[in-house]
């Protein structure tokens, strides 16, 4: 109890006393046998439109469990307010219905015990529906104070750390999170629906590959070798594609040793697919209307509205290139102008960006195009966009477009001013994929730490054959994000990664 308030610790050591009366009293303090019959919402939802008169008739017997929010004591009644996962309700008490010990018992109980009640329903004066309890147990003793109730749990960095309070004291966390569930469970039908098999990867890969990013390292014991926590899934999952599942996919799990931002947790949640005999057109497209699809069913519209602002994703989402984009924000830049090294190179120093770090020193023309869209227009894609046609030199996973082979059948879906999606034509030439790989070994060589390494078994398994193929990766943290319209990635995973307390004990 480290750092807690004087008036805290107090209230802590206090309810430690009455658990300790309870136990010296009770054959179990903590007991198992309690079994609810209903939830609170069930019984509002089926119960509440009945009169006063029709719910002495129905004398419908039920029982609840849920943690004891509100507290009322009048003498020989009292009335409390319990909590369960579905929502509240009311309990009323007194001497004739539980027993003059089990009223005199509940008076000593806290606000924040978890309690059992059993009784029937019936409607206050003010009408409120609520349970005349003939039978009342304590589930839990609470040892902790629950925050204040008219103030609740107000520090962000609280509600981040003690997830669990915040849970308890926040319907809007609550919220949250349900429909974060409901994300993924649409997401997971409607590619059932597609034809698609989900599948699981590894989480710890002898080789980092998928995505540009410095991994996190572990070392296994038994097989005396380093391992890396999973940064994407994509290689694992076209190595299916090359074994003849032809449509896959993953919701995964991913760690990248990077920093942490409103928009970046170090360990996040994506949906990787791949469908065989398609294209990045196909998955645009396909892509689009998953995600309308899901808008939906969760929010019950395409139309959303996002901190404050409007998003569209009923119509068809725009497309352009990353030259197209720059120059949207800045019309007075020429085709030309930003398709010379030296004239990038200049324009980014004006804004600040650091071209001498590790990575950048000999970044070429794809790279500081990318390094300039980013500077310069990604923040202002509000409504739904596909920047496609990216450079080869940033795509390292990407087949090239036959028309031009410096860039690559690849797009990057960006909403709220920041990426959702990423996706290409995959690369499925053997031998042009194991001369990019070298180039990425080349680059961590000269310090670049996101850079890939060679992955030979990957090379060789596209020399088995893989069929022409789509994919594309959805992070459902961000997505989530905009469906709940929350600003920080924080408030949409249950547990973020933070900085560890520094003298907490128990």
């Amino acid at each position: 109890m480290n750092d807690l308030p004087l008036d805290e610790n107090h209230l802590i050591a206090e309810r430690r006393e009455k658990l300790t009366t309870l136990r010296k009293a009770a054959k179990a303090v903590f007991p198992n046998d309690l079994r609810p019959s209903h939830r609170a919402k069930s019984i509002l939802e089926r119960y509440d439109s009945e009169t006063r008169e029709s719910l002495e008739t129905i004398n419908q017997t039920l029982s609840i469990a849920g943690r004891m929010m509100l507290k009322r004591v009048q003498g020989k009644a009292s009335f409390a307010t319990l909590q369960d996962a579905s929502g509240r309700i009311q309990i009323y008490l007194n001497d004739e219905g539980v027993g003059v010990d089990t009223h005199e018992a509940f008076k000593h109980w806290d606000i924040g015990d978890i309690v059992w009640v059993e009784g029937v329903l019936f409607k206050t004066m003010k009408g409120e529906l609520s349970i005349r309890a003939s039978a009342l147990r304590l589930a839990t003793k609470s040892l902790r104070p629950l925050p204040d109730k008219f103030h609740g749990l107000a520090d962000q960095e609280i509600r981040y750390r003690q997830r669990y309070v915040d849970l308890i004291m926040n319907q809007e966390s609550r919220e949250t999170f349900l429909k974060r569930s409901h994300i993924t469970t649409t997401l997971r039908q409607l590619m059932h629906e597609a034809g698609f098999l989900e599948v699981e990867t590894p989480m710890m890969h002898p080789i980092p590959g998928g995505a540009s990013a410095k991994p996190f390292v572990t070392h296994h014991n038994s097989l005396a070798q380093d391992m890396y926590l999973r940064i994407a899934p994509e290689l694992y999952l076209k190595r299916l594609i090359v074994g003849g599942f032809e449509r896959v996919f993953e919701i995964n799990r991913n760690f990248r040793n990077e920093g942490i931002s409103p928009r970046h947790n170090p360990e996040f949640t994506m949906m990787e697919f791949y469908a065989a005999y398609t294209d990045y057109r196909w998955l645009m497209d396909f892509t689009e209307q998953l995600l309308r699809e899901t808008a939906i069913a969760v929010c019950g519209s395409a139309k959303l509205t996002y901190q404050g602002q409007i998003v569209d994703l009923e119509g068809r989402f725009a497309r352009l290139t990353m030259v197209e984009a720059i120059r949207n924000e800045h019309p007075q830049w020429s085709v030309e102008q930003l398709s010379d090294s030296a004239f990038i190179t200049a324009e980014l120093r004006k804004l600040g960006e650091d071209l001498d770090a590790p990575g950048r020193r000999h970044a070429g023309l794809g790279s500081l195009q990318l390094a300039l869209f980013e500077a310069c227009a990604e923040s202002k894609l509000w409504q739904p966009t596909f920047i496609v046609d990216y450079p080869v030199e940033v795509s390292p996973l990407a087949r090239a477009s036959d028309s031009n082979p410096l860039i690559t059948e690849r797009f990057e879906l960006f909403i709220t001013g920041r990426e959702i999606a990423n996706g290409f034509s995959e690369l499925n030439d053997p031998e042009d994929q194991a001369a990019r790989f070298h180039a990425q070994a080349a680059a961590k060589d000269a310090g670049d730490e996101e850079a890939m390494f060679y992955d030979a078994d990957y090379v060789r398994a596209l020399e088995y054959g893989m069929p022409p193929t789509g994919g594309c990766g959805i992070g459902i943290d961000r997505l989530c994000m905009l469906l709940t319209d929350r600003a920080n990635i924080r408030d949409v995973i249950l547990f973020p990664a933070l900085k560890r307390e520094e003298h907490f004990g128990a």
